[in-house]
This record gives C-alpha cells, structure tokens and sequence, in this order.
C-alpha cells in the first residue's frame, strides 16, 4: 500500500489541532476568500460512491463531473454496498483524494458508518451493538469501542465515522433501538461521550446522531413524526447531544423525521437556536440520506428542492447529503442567486465545513501512510471485543439449571441457533446485516461455539424453524417435531429465539410478540419435560411473556456480535459469570410499553372513593435486572451532606458484599426520585452507576458522585428548576432522603 503514503506526515490528532484554533481560523478564511459561489456550493454537498465510480472501481470520467464539475466536498458509504478490504478502501479514498485536490485544491471528506466497530471493512473488529455496550454498565466498553473503531477506520484512509447513535430507545417498537445506549438519557450520555473522545483522540471525526428525539416516533415506525412535551425534549432527549457537544464532538448528523409537526432539517430552533448559538458550537451538521429532497416529497412543507434547500439551510444544515443527484448544487445555487438563501449563511455553511477538515489535518495529509497499523483486526482487539460481549450478555432467570454441567447432552435449537447474522445485527458488512457469509466463517454461532465447549459429541442441532435470508420476518423449513423429538434424548435444551437482522424502516413490524413458529418450537422442546434455557437473539425485546414460564432460565444475548457466542459459551458453561444488566424495560405485553422513568401517577392501585383507577405498571423485567452466579449485598448507604444546595456536590458511598460462593461483578445503579415537585414528578432516575469486582466474601465501597443541578427539571416556563423539599436517593435494597433548602431557577 505504498502507494498511498502520506503527502506530508501522520495525521495530526485532535488534540494537538486543538490548541492551533486560532491558526486554523486564519486557514479557514483564507481558503474562504478564495472560493467562488461554485465552489462553496459544492463543499456544502455530500454524494454517495456510486456517483464517483463503477463496476471496477473509480470511474474518472465521473470524478471529473463530480470534483471537476460540480467542486463536491464530501463522499459517503461503503463501495458496492457491502464490506471491503481496508487495502481496496484506502485505494479508493486515496484516488478520490487525488481527484479532489486536482481539480478543487481542497481535500473530500470521506464518510462512514461504523456503528459497533469498523462495520463496513470486511477484515475489521466487530463490537456488540450499542445497546450491549450500554448493559454492561462500564463506559470502558463504550470507550474500548471507539478506540478500536477510529484506529480501524483510519487504516482505511477514512477521517470520519458516523457514529455514535445517541437516539434514545424508549420504545421497543422502534427499529432501531438496538443502535441506542437504552432508554435512559444518563446511560446514553456517559457511554457517548466516552465513545466520543475514544474515537476523537484516535484523530477521526465523529458524527453523532440522530439530532434529535428520532428514537421517539409516535406510530412506533421509523421515519415517523415524534409527539414531545418540551421538557422531555430538554430534560432526557438533548441530553446526549449536549454532552458530547462540550465534550468536543466535531459533527452532527439530524433525524429524518419530524418533532411536533415541524421536520427536524427545517427546525432552526433546534439546529441553530439550541445547538449552536445554546452551546456556541463551531462544528457541521449534515442532514441524514437525501432529507432535503424529503422536505417536499414526504414531508410537504417545501413545493420543491429549491425550496426544501432554502429551509434547511436557513434553518442550520451546513452540508446536504444528496447521495444520488448532482443537479441538487445547480439548486441550492439558484436559490442563492433568487436571495432565498444569503450569502452570510452559504460562507458560514463553508466555513464549518473547512474547519473540519483543517481540523483532521487532511488540507495537509489528505492521505496517510496505512502500512503501519499492525493492531488492525488483532488479536488484542478480538479480545476486548469478547469482553465487551460477555459482560453485556444478560442472565434474567435461573432456576437452577446454570451454569451447564460438564457431560450434559445438549440440544440446541431455533432460528438464531447456528447463524451469525442474527448474533451481529443491522450495519454488519452491508446496511441489513444481510449477505454475511463471505465475511463470518471464523467465527462461531452459538452451536458451534457451545459444541467447542461441551464437546461435539455432547451438542446436537435441530433448528426447528428456521430464518429466511429473502426477508427477515419470514421463516422457512419449519420442523418443530423433529426439535421436540431431540429435545426427549438429551439432559438440557438451549433454544435461540430472537430476531433476524434488519435496519431501520425494513424493520418496521407490527406486533410486538415473538413469531408463533418460535413460540410453539418453545412449547413443544418444554414439553419433554427437559429443562429449556431460553436464549433471547434480539435488537429489541419481543413479547414472551405467555411462554416465558417454560423456560428454566433465560438468557438476553441482544446483538453481541461476532464474537457474542464464544462469550455466551463461556457463561453458560460457567467458565465466566454473568454482569450484564438490561438498558431498556422489558415489556410483558404488546399494549403496555413502559419506561423505568415512568411518572408517579401512572401506577396508582385505587383512587379515593369508588373509581377503581387502573394504572399498572407490568413489565417482564424492569430496567436494570440481571442475574449473577453469585449474590451482592448492599449496606451502609450514606452521603457526605444531610441535605444541600443546586451548587453542592452530593458524594455517597455504598457497601458491596459478594456473599455467594464464586467471583462476579456487580452494576451498582444509584437511583433518585423528586417526592414532590411543581410538575409530575418521574418515579426515578438513575444518577450513577459504577462496576465492582468481588471475590467470594469481599466487601467493597463503592463511591458515587452526583452534582445536585442535575436534579432539576424543566419546568413550565422552560427554565430549569431545583425546588426546596426531600429527595430519596436509592441503591439495591438501601435508600435515604435528603432535603434541598433553596429552590434555585435558571
């Protein structure tokens, strides 16, 4: 690959960049001055591959049209839609870097998913999906993760991934809860930004999304409008993104739908009043695949794409990804030249996006040397990988049949039981997770993984029913007799229930249970009589609550990845313990969706009187369940004040006793909840969490820091409000109450 060296040195890193601010200002405005209206449409532009190349390759005479042309800026996704060696995408970026310099003098900036790691090269480490990372508990995961991911995608030649999605999965119809941190807006918070910086320190930019409330939509679909209060906008759903803002996030990519009936990429209170003129943010924001377009096809609020354009570049959009039509810079320039849009707003549009790419050093290193990235694809990141899947697998119940033992006959059953693309999910190789064959060979499913651990001789596979590759809700080859016949021959049944992979609006489904087929290959292998251990393969919880009773233990492995079935191998044999907690409520019926956060009144037995109010809350499992080998012991809950102010730090400590017989780690989750407030109050909320490792016997305390501003809420007046009176504060089975004595407003 020595024909991609770099033109000058080593990509500089961020840091360094950063206490040059003032230098790159001066670049910035410089190249500025000497741009023409052309070229500044073009920079503010974004094409998918396809219009840079073809069956063989880069096509030169489209390099032309696009650079040449049309002075296009930024380039995005992966070529021919599927995973490629990082040689053949370092030879790729590196001559669309040759074409953009020749014919702009200004480097592209080239971008890429990599949700869970770098996803889209065909050689490079895969993660657990957020949402595992978000059940283990412990930000490491979260930073280990974007470490790996950077210095992956960087071998590359790629600067800039989009990622982390910081959309919060509150609603298990949504699909793509599963790309989320969980439900909760603190847990999001503090893993993104964690993945933030791991991600920026290695030198790539990342692009966080979806701006915002995407995650929240009303039908349950993707794409669809969100119905929200402004205090929860403010309080849980801005949250993430305003964190990874301060902690110095360099992009920022918007939600394709709409929030109270004004679409997201023409929402100037939101693109530019809350993010950056609210955080005085000099970063870009990019719109979300060809949105612009869908201000006027879909969302109706423009007649056309001149139009469509106006509003979100007025609103706050610095670069439009217009992945399949050049036409869309000979727009935005008419609307420029009718006044729609004024200059001021174009230079500051261009502006953003120079200082991004003075920022990652590719004016001066538009291509760097990728021969010496020996860490790629390792060992060492395999096994960081692992851990991350094994401590983000849940144990939910036990009755005594975990771990395996050694010399049991096992049959492993159901459509996620020998199959990788289920274990990895969406934005694995390509876009659905689909076609992963040619990528996935050395790696295990989990009947391979459990046969490597119990002995081939040990492990029998029966599918029972099977997923169909053509469309991801469909199953094929249905037997379930022949898995209830193999379930009476052997000691214990693993069946791996779940999801097929998908991504986004093809995920879209329209009942929340698990599929009959499943249900009933449950039913039939539980009725040998022989003990089941359910394993759920899953991007989001599905409904099980009828057959959930027939199994002896069960098992949430979401989307742990490539390596997730060696991890649950090494659990369910007892080679490790179980330390993953559940970052979403589990629901128990279809028409009963919850959050942990759930308002006070919204579980109320019985009003005064003889209305009988029915509010109930009755989940599956709650936020935070999960199981351990062993048993902890909380005591001792205590805080250094009795009661405070909005400006004081609240600092408890809490005892941790492993009082089972083998070593674990324990989540400690600490909780509070406001007992009156001016507006309805939530139940709970999670402050902090942190990860304690114990040996049979051994205590620990653990210390938790909480400042107390963070226990305000917006109010009716969209302020921020801390009122006077008693807060309880939680952790296990111990609580105490504190008081605050001032009520404070800002």
């Amino acid at each position: 690959m020595k024909l991609y060296r770099v033109i000058a040195a080593a990509l500089v890193a961020l840091g360094a960049l950063a206490s040059c601010k003032s230098g790159i200002e001066a670049d910035v405005e410089k190249t500025l001055k000497g741009m023409d209206l052309d070229a500044k449409i073009g920079q503010m532009v974004q094409l998918n591959i396809d219009l840079v190349t073809d069956d063989n390759g880069l096509d030169e005479a489209k390099m032309e049209s696009v650079f040449g042309r049309w002075k296009i800026g930024s380039i995005l996704n992966v070529y021919k839609g599927q995973a490629q060696t990082r040689e053949k995408t370092a030879e790729l970026i590196a001559g669309i870097q040759e074409a953009s310099m020749k014919y702009i003098g200004i480097p592209c900036i080239y971008g890429l998913d990599m949700i869970h790691g770098a996803s889209y090269l065909s050689e490079g480490t895969f993660f657990p999906q957020e949402i595992n990372i978000a059940a283990t508990f412990d930000t490491k995961h979260a930073a280990s993760m974007g470490s790996v991911m950077a210095y992956e995608t960087k071998a590359a030649l790629c600067p800039w991934i989009f990622s982390p999605v910081m959309d919060l999965g509150r609603d298990p119809r949504w699909p793509r809860l599963w790309e989320s941190f969980g439900e909760d807006a603190y847990l999001q918070s503090v893993m993104a930004v964690a993945e933030t910086k791991a991600i920026q320190e290695e030198g790539v930019a990342t692009c966080l999304k979806h701006y915002m409330a995407y995650g929240a939509p009303f039908t349950g679909k993707d794409r669809t409008p969100a119905i929200l209060t402004e205090q929860d906008m403010r309080e849980k759903y801005f949250r993430p993104f305003k964190e990874c803002i301060e902690a110095g996030a360099l992009s920022v990519m918007v939600n394709s739908a709409s929030i109270n009936g004004v679409p997201t990429h023409a929402n100037k209170t939101l693109l530019t009043g809350w993010l950056k003129e609210g955080l005085h943010w000099d970063g870009l924001i990019v719109t979300d695949w060809a949105d612009v377009n869908n201000l006027f096809t879909r969302e109706h609020v423009a007649a056309d794409r001149k139009e469509a354009l106006a509003l979100a570049i007025n609103a706050g959009i610095d670069m439009v990804m217009d992945p399949y039509d050049t036409l869309c810079c000979a727009d935005l320039k008419a609307a420029v030249e009718e006044k729609l849009i004024p200059m001021s707003r174009i230079d500051d549009a261009v502006r953003r996006v120079l200082r991004l790419k003075y920022r990652l050093g590719l004016f001066d290193n538009p291509v760097w040397d990728v021969d010496g990235f020996d860490k790629y694809a390792s060992e060492e990141f395999a096994a960081v990988a692992k851990l991350a899947a094994l401590e983000s697998e849940v144990l939910l119940k036990n009755e005594g049949v975990l771990p395996i033992k050694k010399g049991a006959r096992i049959l492993v059953t159901g459509p996620c039981a020998n199959y990788m693309r289920s274990l990895n999910g969406g934005w694995s190789y390509t876009w659905q997770g689909s076609s992963d064959a040619a990528y996935v060979d050395r790696f295990n499913t989990i009947y391979e993984a459990l046969s490597a651990k119990f002995g081939k001789d040990k492990v029998r596979y029966v599918p029972g029913v099977e997923f169909d590759e053509a469309f991801w809700q469909a199953e094929k080859n249905i037997n379930i007799a022949a898995a209830a016949a193999a379930a009476r021959q052997v000691d214990v049944v693993v069946a791996c229930l779940g999801e097929n992979s998908y991504c986004e609006t093809p995920g879209n489904i329209d009942d929340l249970n698990l599929s009959s087929n499943q249900k009933e290959l449950l039913k039939a292998v539980a009725a040998s009589g022989k003990p089941v251990v359910l394993v759920l393969n899953e991007g989001r919880p599905r409904i099980i609550g009828d057959v959930e009773p027939l199994a002896k233990a069960v098992v949430d492995v979401m989307l742990p990845g490539n390596y997730g079935a060696d991890a649950l191998a090494d659990l369910l044999s007892g080679d490790a313990n179980f330390c993953g907690k559940l970052p979403f409520t589990y629901p128990k019926h279809v028409n009963s969706l919850h959050t942990y956060d759930y308002k006070v009144s919204e579980q109320v037995g019985v009003m005064v009187g003889e209305y009988n109010y029915d509010a109930v809350m009755d989940v599956q499992w709650p936020f935070g369940t999960g199981l351990s080998y062993t048993s902890f012991e909380y005591s001792d809950l205590k805080c250094n004040k009795d009661s405070f102010k909005s400006a004081d730090v609240l600092d408890f400590e809490i005892t941790v006793k492993n009082v089972g017989e083998v070593a674990g780690k324990e989540a400690v989750l600490l909780y509070s909840s406001d007992l009156v407030a001016s507006l309805v109050p939530d139940v709970r909320r999670l402050r902090a969490f942190s990860k304690v490792d114990l040996q049979p016997g051994e205590s620990a305390v653990v210390k938790l820091s909480v400042p107390a501003e963070e226990l305000a809420f917006v109010g009716q007046d969209g302020k921020w409000h801390l009122e006077k009176g008693a807060f309880r504060f939680a952790a296990g089975k111990c609580s105490l109450t504190l008081n605050c004595t001032e009520t404070t407003i800002r």
